[in-house]
């Protein structure tokens, strides 16, 4: 069944192009967890439904005008939690549901639920073309390369933000990067994962290697572990058993949650 399964272009197309998007979603989902601001993927997710049913409705190249609206928003985001006039959950919850809103009146005056906004929406195993497994694959160099050169920079400005301004880390650079690659990796994922999943990526891994490992390092490690896995798991369930890809991939997602909280939970007694 394997082999059969990566016979086809698209499924292997699905399957790297995934596998980097969690990857990099892992990645930056340690920070934004300890952070407190892991919700900024949901909210940057329906920005992002919002922006391609413009695209769609107008007849633009939706990732091409998507990107940078939602860059736009994640500074936004960004600057509203920062200049601290509005809670950061506060500011997530009202740019979502405004961009969500935006998204579902574009869609019902011009074509309704038309295919390509239901693949945006709930994601599609189709949906990954050659251009997203090359921007996934940019995308996951950038931020790999940003841990491994910036790692201790991203430890400080994660747990300890007056510290480093203290000590002069850019702290407001290192933020903005992580919102900006944040909302790229949101984009590109949400063809395969749908605009209601996507944020289970940025979430799920960080919060499942919580349950047992307690430094950073080793959250980190555990993490993107577990996102390629999770996602390759997730891949093969749903061609096994004709379900969607998203949906399954979160869904082993929680099941690997389960399993290590299960752990955590026979490791104290």
């Amino acid at each position: 069944m394997i082999s059969e399964m990566f016979s086809y272009g698209f499924i292997q197309r699905a399957f790297l192009g995934g596998m980097l998007v969690s990857l990099c979603a892992a990645l930056l989902g340690v920070s934004l967890v300890l952070k407190r601001y892991s919700m900024i993927g949901d909210g940057l997710s329906h920005v992002s439904f919002g922006a391609l049913s413009i695209a769609i409705a107008c007849g633009f190249a939706p990732l091409q005008f998507a990107i940078p609206v939602v860059i736009i928003a994640a500074f936004l985001l960004l600057r509203l939690a920062e200049n601290g006039k509005m809670r950061s959950d506060a500011a997530i919850a009202m740019v979502s549901a405004s961009a969500l809103a935006i998204g579902v009146i574009v869609t019902s005056l011009t074509s309704g639920l038309s295919t390509d906004i239901y693949s945006y929406m709930f994601g599609s195993i189709l949906a990954m073309s050659k251009n997203d497994v090359l921007v996934s694959v940019v995308l996951s160099v950038i931020v790999i390369v940003m841990f491994l050169f910036c790692y201790h920079k991203v430890f400080a400005v994660t747990f300890d933000e007056n510290f480093s301004k203290a000590t002069g880390v850019k702290v407001g650079m290192y933020n903005t990067l992580i919102s900006v690659l944040t909302a790229v990796a949101v984009v590109i994922g949400i063809k395969m994962m749908g605009a209601m999943l996507i944020s289970s990526l940025i979430i799920f891994p960080a919060l499942t290697s919580m349950r047992i490992f307690k430094s950073f390092l080793s959250v980190t490690i555990c993490s993107a572990i577990l996102a390629v896995v999770n996602f390759t798991i997730g891949l093969v369930c749903s061609y096994a058993f004709s379900i969607p890809a998203g949906a399954s991939v979160v869904v082993v997602n929680l099941g690997m949650f389960i399993v290590f909280s299960l752990v955590a939970g026979l490791r104290k007694r």
